[in-house]
């Protein structure tokens, strides 16, 4: 049974791409399903008005991290498995696991039925074709003769992408069972040959559908000759999503989240406290993709930008109010924090070198070997004989680095510490006495500050710490620079129309 066939809107050619939005859902909102259909997909509207939309989907949360690996344990998938499987009695049991959780997240959204049952066969047809292809590449790996770096780069993309089509599949479905016409767009390359560029993917994948009369349900991930997964890592569906919104020319990019864009977290300064942060600019999402927050990928976000469309963050259990728009343009019309955020388990990279005075080489190096082990640089700091950089990287990555610069540099002094990296954002910083009030507000609480990253841009402020203060840190400099609920409000920006 073909299922794009049966799920595809067949008409001849794209309306008019004037006055539409195009949309993602992340994987925590789409996995609240009835709430995603009730508050964003339909949202009380009716007839026309439900069309004109393009929407992203990620995968329902949790299926990427069986599918791969989890993102934050390291857990492994049917991916990871199947990489460190040397007999192949253990990949079969992971795939396994897959398709149960999958099946269990479809009884969960659809009632006994035709629809039910088409779903069902859409995860049996999928998992069986990659269980077919597992297996030929286990028993060609097992004769010891073959290099397989490639096609185990493309089992990882294959993988990623079956998430991603389980959820779009499964929305359209839902949304034909309410007389709403959802399109299933896959961009996810099943047993397709061909390897376009991301741009064409999305081009020939979007061509041919009437946005006056359907409602594109659109695979996070696209199958690209580029490598989603091996370029983007995680934020693949953000590139998706950003790239349709400039080729289709989108008066508005929307991305739906669980949570509004806010001042800081609320379970670090209190819900009361936390404010929404309204407008700002691309510059602060910068900052925050930076330190690994759920803003949006900062290559996502500069195509935007390039293209000038503004992108809105909204709370998909909050569906009347606006969210927080980012423009290219918006500067704040007076000094000010917009949010306290950062990084809690940072680690401080420093490379000691009496004899790199007036040298040039060392930094190059330490450059290769970061990015070698695909190690995220936070910030960077050096002097006359010393290079720190500030990193977001697991363990075994940042353990790498430092045995590559023992071998490329003996003489080197290099240690690491665990550290904090908490960070004051606005888009205009430039306030005389805001550096030492916050310093002052970090002394009072008790917190010594190791060290002090401020740019001329005056975007943000980053603090290193211990990461025992990272907590206390963010709520003091909250108080401080934002404010309480006890405090005079702070106006809100007003978000132009």
């Amino acid at each position: 049974m073909d299922m794009k066939a049966e799920l595809t809107d067949p008409s001849p050619v794209m309306a008019t791409m004037a006055n539409h939005t195009v949309e993602k859902i992340g994987g925590t909102s789409i996995t609240a399903t009835d709430t995603v259909l009730r508050n964003v997909l339909i949202g009380g509207r009716s007839g026309d008005a439900l069309y004109r939309r393009i929407f992203v989907v990620s995968a329902y949360a949790g299926i990427t991290n069986l599918l791969l690996e989890h993102k934050k344990t390291g857990e492994p998938g049917v991916y990871a498995t199947f990489i460190n499987d040397g007999t192949g009695d253990e990949w079969g049991g992971a795939l396994e696991r897959l398709k149960s959780a999958m099946l269990e997240r479809n009884a969960t959204i659809f009632t006994p039925g035709p629809s039910r049952h088409q779903a069902d066969a859409f995860v049996a047809e999928r998992v069986e074709g990659v269980r077919q292809c597992l297996d030929d590449l286990h028993r060609l790996r097992s004769h010891g003769h073959f290099r397989l770096a490639e096609p185990l780069a493309a089992v990882r993309e294959m993988l990623a992408g079956l998430g991603e089509a389980h959820s779009a599949h499964n929305t359209a479905l839902l949304l034909r069972d309410k007389g709403i016409n959802g399109c299933f767009v896959d961009l996810t390359g099943w047993r397709d040959t061909a390897q376009p560029d991301l741009d064409t993917r999305i081009r020939d994948g979007l061509a041919g559908i009437d946005l006056s009369t359907s409602l594109p349900i659109v695979t996070g991930y696209a199958q690209c000759k580029e490598g989603m997964v091996g370029r983007y890592d995680r934020g693949y569906s953000e590139m998706t999503f950003s790239r349709a919104a400039v080729l289709t020319g989108a008066a508005e990019a929307i991305i739906h989240k669980e949570f509004h864009l806010s001042s800081a977290d609320p379970k670090q300064v209190g819900e009361a406290n936390a404010r929404k942060i309204g407008l700002t600019n691309y510059d602060v999402a910068d900052q925050l993709a930076n330190l690994g927050m759920e803003a949006i990928h900062p290559r996502a976000g500069r195509g935007l930008r390039q293209a000038g469309i503004w992108l809105r963050v909204k709370n998909t259990f909050d569906p009347a109010d606006d969210g927080t728009l980012i423009r290219g343009d918006y500067v704040s019309d007076r000094p000010r924090v917009e949010i306290v955020t950062g990084l809690r388990n940072g680690t401080a990279l420093e490379f000691f070198e009496q004899d790199m005075v007036g040298e040039k080489g060392y930094d190059a190096g330490i450059l290769e070997a970061l990015t070698r082990h695909r190690a995220w640089i936070i910030a960077k700091s050096s002097n006359a004989n010393t290079i720190t950089h500030y990193l977001r990287a697991s363990g075994t990555a940042v353990r790498r680095v430092v045995e590559d610069l023992e071998k490329r540099f003996p003489t080197a002094g290099i240690a690491t510490h665990a550290v904090s990296v908490v960070s004051v954002i606005g888009s205009d910083l430039n306030r005389p006495g805001l550096l030492a009030d916050a310093l002052g507000a970090l002394a009072q609480a008790g917190i010594s500050v190791m060290g002090v990253q401020h740019q001329i841009r005056n975007v943000d402020v980053q603090f290193i710490l211990a990461r025992d203060d990272f907590d206390r840190a963010v709520k003091a400099l909250h108080d401080r620079l934002i404010g309480t609920a006890d405090s005079t409000p702070m106006p809100a920006p007003a978000i132009a129309a």
